[in-house]
């Protein structure tokens, strides 16, 4: 797994500062200019998320593998008076304390100063520092809930664990889809009815056409922090509901709304909201089962009968790297959900114009990168690079 990490993240790198050649089919959307200064912006990105996921693998590689996390485990033991879910809670709040404080000045610059510094951030300080709170409020609390159902479940199903700790999560992301739209997003956006009579009308139209039933439809105060533009659909049942970013509705056109609106509406009437919920389960379940071999073969349970508060250590280092390492395969299914997402916008709006003209006006407004290296594509992308949609726009094609 580390060989594997290492490879990927040296090819990272490598085509990071090796850009392609920038071709005439680039040039017949967008000005030289335009592209270089997109490049340069994303190139930053790129390397400030390399040290970034450098410092974590280094951080855990010590505390999993190293001597500091055996005697952090015997500290905590030993304070804990033997008592082993004290110790457990004990060494996931020092490591998540260590975690975070290394972690805070590179997230400092790379969500506050980096995007100021290129025009896109409109938060002040005051309000990072607000958002930072309550993220790490939020994330000490369900990672600490999270630690100790790991080694409760480790205790008591010490060879089988990973199954019930597999229904455990997927019920827990299950939640997620239905609460966080109504309890957690509130807390950091202002969520209002949009009041435009023609966008409303709109959304209605395009929901009637996917028969796709929306609750709401919400406008989100993101020009407090952004000038990017976006919008989502989120929730399930009663909690459905689709979120357009006020920089969206104020500096682009409705045909423009409009092509965003019907892409995610796209993704509904698809199924990929679905499909992509139960191949997280799955890979749940799959990263759950490695695991469980991970640490039968890396720690001292045959010797000790109980895993060592260590674990967390190891289980944090494991899902970081199989993340990484997995990257290609997510983002390939992700690049092909978004393809199809492409594909069916344009047969509900019937405006396949509209959707080049807006993948256009988002990449210029986002300085996207619009043709990176292949393998950067391959590893890294989500959703296809612009250039590559609009192209298969362009032919009415998707590959």
């Amino acid at each position: 797994m580390f060989l594997l990490t290492a490879v990927f993240l040296l090819f990272y790198v490598y085509f990071t500062l090796q850009p392609v050649d920038v071709t005439s089919a680039a040039l017949k959307y967008f000005t030289r200019e335009e592209i270089l200064f997109g490049r340069q912006y994303w190139r930053q990105r790129q390397l400030l998320f390399v040290v970034s996921f450098a410092i974590r693998v280094s951080i855990l590689t010590a505390v999993a593998l190293g001597p500091w996390g055996d005697l952090l485990t015997h500290r905590v033991v030993r304070i804990a008076q033997g008592q082993k879910l004290k110790a457990a809670l004990l060494f996931f709040l020092i490591l998540w304390g260590i975690l975070q404080l290394a972690s805070l000045p590179l997230s400092f610059y790379r969500s506050y100063v980096f995007e100021h510094r290129w025009g896109f951030s409109t938060q002040t300080l005051t309000g990072w520092w607000a958002d930072y709170a309550k993220s790490a409020a939020l994330d000490l609390v369900f990672s600490a809930v999270g630690a100790l159902l790991f080694f409760w479940l480790l205790r008591r199903w010490p060879l089988s664990w990973w199954l019930p700790a597999g229904v455990l999560m997927a019920g827990w992301l299950l939640i997620q889809n239905l609460l966080w739209p109504t309890l957690v997003a509130p807390l950091f956006n202002r969520f209002e009815p949009v009041q435009d009579p023609e966008v409303v009308a709109m959304v209605r139209q395009l929901a009637e056409r996917s028969k796709i039933p929306v609750q709401e439809i919400l406008v989100m105060d993101a020009s407090r922090r952004t000038n990017k533009a976006n919008a989502y659909f989120a929730g399930i049942g009663k909690t459905r509901r689709i979120v357009l970013y006020d920089t969206l509705l104020n500096n682009y056109s409705q045909p423009a709304v409009e092509a965003v609106v019907a892409h995610e509406m796209a993704h509904w009437k698809l199924g990929h909201i679905r499909i992509g919920t139960l191949l997280g389960i799955l890979a749940i379940f799959v990263q759950f089962y490695l695991l469980a071999l991970v640490l039968k073969s890396s720690l001292t349970y045959w010797q000790l009968k109980h895993y060592p508060p260590q674990a967390w250590a190891v289980a944090l280092l494991f899902f970081l790297l199989t993340s990484f390492v997995g990257s290609p395969l997510e983002n390939g299914v992700s690049r092909y959900m978004e393809r199809a997402a492409d594909r069916e916008s344009v047969v509900l709006t019937g405006d396949p114009d509209g959707a080049v003209a807006l993948q256009l006006n988002l990449a210029r407004q986002n300085l996207s990168d619009i043709m990176p290296p292949p393998f950067i594509e391959w590893f890294a992308y989500s959703h296809p690079s612009t250039l590559r949609r609009i192209e298969l726009l362009k032919r009415g094609t998707h590959r």
